[in-house]
C-alpha cells in the first residue's frame, strides 16, 4: 500500500507531484529568507550609524573640545561639527540640552530601525529612569526627601508614577510599593535595616533591569547579539561591584550577594575567588585570565594615590567600549552596530556633559581629560 502511495505521488504525470515540488520550493523560499529578511531591515540603520559615528569616544577629537575657552565656544563648536543643536547658556542648561540628544539619538534609531526593535530601545533608555531611581531612593531613606525635578526627568509614566509613591511613602511601606512593581523581595530586608547596605540596593535595582532585559525579545538571529551584550553588561558590572565592595572592607559573604550572574568572562567561581580576597589589589591580582586583568592593574598606582573606586571604574567602562566593538563586528549585519552606536552615543553624552561642567568650574583641561572615557585602542 505504501509502495503504491509513493508511486502516485511521486509520478510526474500526477497532480499530485507538482503540489509536493511547489509546497518544498516554497517551503525551502521560506526557510532561505527569514534570516535574510533580517538582515534586509539593518542594511539602512547600519550604514547611516556608520556615517555618524562616534566621535567623543576618541582621544583626538575630546582633546581639541576640552581646549575650548568658554561654554558658549564649547557649544558653537558642537553645533556646526554634529548634530547636537545645543541650547542653554549655563551648564545646567547645556548638560539638559544633551541629554534630549541622547532622547532624540535612540528615538532616530527607533524610528529608522524594524518594529521589531523598539522595546529594545526602550528598555535601553529606560536604564537611565532605573538611574535616578536609585539616587532618589537613596535621597527618600536618608533625608525622607524626592527631588520633584529628577522625577520630572523620568521618561517612562510607570517609573514617575513609581517614584511619586514614594515620594509620599513611609518607610515601611516603600518596600511594599517596590515589591507591587515587580522587585525582588530581597527589597524588603535591604530597605528595613537601620544602617542600610546602599551598594546592595544598588544591586537590586541592577538585578531588577537586568532580568527585564533579558526578556526584550529581537528580531530573528539577533539574539546571540543581544545575549552577548546583557553578559558584558552583567560581567562590567560585577567587576566593578566586586571592587566596590573590597574597598568597603566587604567580607566574602556580603560580596556573594552582590553577584548578579554570569556573563561572558565572570563565572560565580571566578566571583567567588575574587570575593576570598582581602583587598582591592588582591581582588585585581584574582582577576588575572580575564581581559579586565591588564587595564585595572595599570590603573591601580592611581587607585592607590586617590583611593577612589572611580578610578577603576572609568578603566572598566574604556574596556567596555572595548568589547561592544568586539560586539559589533561579531554581529555586523544585524544589531552589532546598533548595540555600538547607542552606547557609545551614551559615553558620548556622558564625556560632552563632564567637559561642559569642568569648562564652566575652570578646570584645567589635563583633569578633565583624566575623567573622560574613551575607546581603548586595538
Amino acid at each position: 500500500m505504501w509502495i503504491y502511495l509513493f508511486e502516485i505521488i511521486l509520478d510526474p504525470t500526477n497532480l499530485t507531484f507538482f503540489v509536493l515540488v511547489i509546497a518544498i520550493i516554497v517551503g525551502a523560499i521560506i526557510v532561505i529568507s527569514r534570516p535574510f529578511s533580517s538582515y534586509v531591515k539593518f542594511v539602512y540603520p547600519n550604514a547611516k550609524y556608520e556615517t555618524i559615528g562616534n566621535s567623543y569616544i576618541k582621544e583626538k577629537e575630546l582633546n581639541a573640545l576640552v581646549e575650548s575657552t568658554n561654554l558658549n565656544s564649547f557649544k558653537e563648536t558642537l553645533n556646526s561639527s554634529k548634530d547636537f543643536n545645543l541650547e542653554g547658556d549655563t551648564t545646567k542648561e547645556i548638560q539638559e540640552s544633551l541629554e534630549k540628544n541622547l532622547d532624540k539619538t535612540i528615538q532616530m534609531m527607533r524610528n529608522d530601525s524594524s518594529k521589531k526593535m523598539n522595546i529594545f530601545f526602550d528598555c535601553y533608555l529606560e536604564k537611565n529612569d532605573f538611574y535616578i531611581i536609585k539616587k532618589e531612593l537613596k535621597n527618600k531613606l536618608v533625608n525622607n526627601y524626592v527631588n520633584e525635578d529628577n522625577i520630572k526627568k523620568i521618561r517612562f509614566k510607570h517609573n514617575k508614577r513609581l517614584l511619586s509613591e514614594i515620594k509620599d511613602a513611609s518607610k515601611e511601606d516603600m518596600s511594599e510599593i517596590l515589591l507591587l512593581y515587580g522587585f525582588s523581595d530581597k527589597i524588603k530586608n535591604t530597605i528595613s535595616q537601620d544602617e542600610i547596605d546602599f551598594l546592595k540596593l544598588d544591586y537590586i535595582i541592577d538585578k531588577y533591569y537586568i532580568e527585564k532585559f533579558k526578556n526584550v525579545k529581537v528580531p530573528y538571529k539577533c539574539e546571540l547579539g543581544k545575549k552577548r551584550f546583557i553578559q558584558l553588561f552583567i560581567d562590567s558590572n560585577n567587576v566593578k561591584n566586586i571592587l566596590r565592595a573590597k574597598q568597603m572592607d566587604y567580607k566574602k559573604e556580603q560580596c556573594m550577594s552582590l553577584f548578579l550572574g554570569e556573563g561572558l568572562e565572570i563565572a560565580k567561581w571566578k566571583f567567588e575567588e575574587i570575593a576570598d580576597s582581602d583587598s582591592v589589589s588582591q581582588a585585581i591580582s584574582s582577576l588575572e585570565g580575564t581581559s579586565y586583568y591588564n587595564i585595572l592593574k595599570d590603573s591601580i598606582e592611581k587607585y592607590n594615590k586617590e583611593q577612589s573606586a572611580q578610578v577603576l571604574e572609568d578603566a572598566i567602562d574604556k574596556l567596555y567600549l572595548k568589547h561592544i566593538k568586539e560586539i559589533s563586528q561579531e554581529n555586523y549585519i544585524t544589531i552589532g552596530p546598533t548595540i555600538r552606536f547607542i552606547v557609545s552615543k551614551e559615553f558620548e553624552i556622558r564625556n560632552l556633559k563632564a567637559i561642559a561642567k569642568g569648562i564652566s568650574e575652570n578646570i584645567s583641561s589635563d583633569l578633565i581629560k583624566e575623567i573622560l572615557i574613551t575607546e581603548v585602542q586595538n
